[in-house]
């Protein structure tokens, strides 16, 4: 190979929605601590035991300030999270039955294979329920002991750790040689696993912020999708043939996008020292109106899907047959006062890492991942390639062996010790361009609004149950106009972020019918226990309607639906 070098932005996507009631202000579902404690804190561990390796990460604000708060409440010990204080609970032989429903639903949540089946003292739990499962209604779920369930909830937590905390923690290691009747000490044992680990997520990557290993990004507050905040008619600049909602459009729509990307830059500075030079737009879901704003209110730079890319081109009648022709490259979107430079996905080498290479030996997928960058430099021609690898950080690791400990290890070394590849982040990549290293990012003169997957808003509208959604967030948010003003301050504030709650993107993401039954009927209560807490906050009786299902699921999407491919 000659002495160009291949330019990797490895991208980490780290993002949960607000779990919080916040009327009662407990936790309604447990996904926040329980990826920190398996996927946040491998992801670090990584960077931190290879100084070479570079990376960087995108971490969502509604995510941070529930890491905050769960670290909070461990130094309390006053748990806000029903698993957590059931965990910790002294006496579960006089916990009420449904606490006893929450133990059982919850706690076989897991990928079966990868963090249920390699352990058979937990396995052996589960097959102790569906023996007794037939006989446990009506109010029966004492039937099972206080031990089983101590057993369980130990048993759940410790399936939900990270390889790095099992091969480090002696704890852990304990517990796990332990196997059964787990006592009230253990419980508490493990609480104090979970608090540490909870308390030392953040300064962990502050530390490797410092340390300019990684870049960190953020995310518009609540996770939006901002095109369709600003104009739900964009879906169909990729769709034009979608239906879309009832209502024409989201209320005062681009004041709420701006007062997100706002909030999101207060919050990231305050957490991380200074305001963040580039976003991740919820579900890279951009438009010329969002990038603009984006511009306006001072970000650098915007990642975003290669679908969108290629409906740009094409939209724009240029080239977009071939990849490699276009896709390695920066490009600058302008509204003719300000810039904004975007990276676009490699679907192929972003799926294959979300999707594919859980299923390879470790070695064989790493090697299969460099060959595919020593193939991209090979054919690059003249110019530099900047590859960006962009995917959720979080989820795709319960499909491998060990939470993807060997694959992420191996493919660190392998990178940071390759010639011809440089880690970099998107920030390097405007430094270059700065100093004349790199050429400057080519112009695009219009993009055609989408999103990463397929390059379309399709996960989001477009279908009778998420435009039956909009309409009902629409309708809030009308209500909201209205009786707002006439709130205290304090009032005001809690409905400004119950409505803020209600935008993000992820309810719309999972009603469907493809996707699980199950995990639509937590998301979909949830989203109706948001809108009908907004308009309890703002004094009103909610809608009958809103104690109706919105969508039922039934699916069987790919990896639970926690993820999608790029493409089709």
């Amino acid at each position: 190979m000659s002495n160009k070098k291949l330019l990797l932005n490895l991208y980490w996507h780290m993002h949960q929605p607000d779990y919080r009631d916040l009327v009662s202000g407990e936790y309604v579902l447990p996904w926040t601590y329980l990826h920190a404690l398996k996927d946040y804190s491998d992801m670090a561990y990584h960077l931190e035991q290879n100084a070479a390796a570079r990376a960087s990460f995108n971490f969502v604000p509604i995510l941070v300030e529930q890491l905050q708060d769960y670290a909070e409440q461990s130094r309390s010990g006053q748990w806000r999270d029903p698993l957590l204080r059931l965990l910790a609970s002294p006496d579960l032989d006089h916990i009420t039955d449904a606490e006893c429903q929450l133990i059982v639903d919850s706690c076989f949540k897991a990928h079966h294979e990868k963090m249920l089946s390699p352990f058979p003292h937990y396995q052996r739990l589960l097959k102790l329920y569906e023996l007794v499962a037939p006989i446990m209604q009506n109010g029966q779920f004492h039937y099972l002991s206080a031990q089983y369930k101590a057993d369980l909830l130990v048993w759940y937590h410790l399936a939900w750790t990270g390889e790095s905390l099992r091969r480090k923690n002696k704890t852990v290691q304990t517990l796990m040689q332990k196997g059964l009747l787990f006592t009230l000490e253990d419980r508490q044992a493990l609480l104090g696993v979970i608090s540490e680990t909870l308390q030392n997520i953040l300064p962990r990557y502050q530390a490797l912020l410092a340390k300019g290993q990684i870049e960190i990004s953020t995310t518009p507050y609540y996770h939006p999708i901002l095109p369709l905040l600003i104009d739900l008619k964009s879906t169909r600049d990729a769709m034009p043939e979608a239906p879309l909602p009832q209502s024409a459009a989201y209320p005062d729509g681009y004041a709420r996008a701006v007062s997100h990307v706002a909030a999101a830059q207060a919050f990231h500075a305050q957490t991380f020292g200074e305001p963040a030079v580039g976003m991740w737009p919820a579900e890279g879901a951009v438009s010329h109106a969002a990038l603009s704003l984006l511009a306006q209110q001072g970000v650098a730079w915007a990642a975003t899907g290669q679908g969108v890319l290629a409906n740009s081109l094409r939209k724009l009648d240029l080239p977009h047959e071939h990849a490699r022709d276009y896709l390695y490259q920066p490009y600058k979107i302008t509204n003719g006062q300000q810039d904004i430079v975007c990276f676009f996905r490699d679907d192929h080498l972003s799926d294959k890492i979300g999707f594919e290479y859980s299923k390879q030996y470790a070695s064989e997928a790493v090697h299969d991942f460099i060959q595919s960058l020593e193939n991209i430099l090979l054919h690059s021609g003249d110019e530099t390639p900047v590859v960006s690898v962009i995917l959720d950080g979080e989820n795709a690791w319960e499909y491998y062996p060990y939470n993807g400990f060997y694959f992420l290890q191996e493919l660190y070394q392998a990178l940071a010790g390759h010639a011809d590849i440089q880690m970099t982040t998107f920030s390097d990549i405007l430094s270059m361009q700065q100093t004349q290293q790199l050429p400057p990012p080519k112009l695009l003169k219009d993009i055609c609004a989408g999103s990463w997957v397929y390059g379309t808003f399709s996960t989001w509208i477009g279908e009778p149950a998420k435009n039956r959604a909009w309409d009902l967030l629409c309708e809030a948010k009308r209500q909201y106009d209205l009786h707002v003003h006439a709130l205290s301050a304090s009032a005001k504030e809690k409905c400004q972020q119950q409505l803020a709650l209600c935008e993000g993107s992820d309810w719309f993401w999972w009603f469907g019918d493809y996707n699980n039954a199950q995990s639509v009927q937590s998301f979909d209560q949830l989203y109706r226990r948001n809108l009908s807490n907004l308009y309890q906050l703002l004094g009103l009786t909610p809608p009958v309607h809103l104690s109706q299902p919105i969508s039922l699921g039934g699916g069987d999407a790919e990896n639970a639906g926690t993820m999608r491919r790029g493409q089709t």
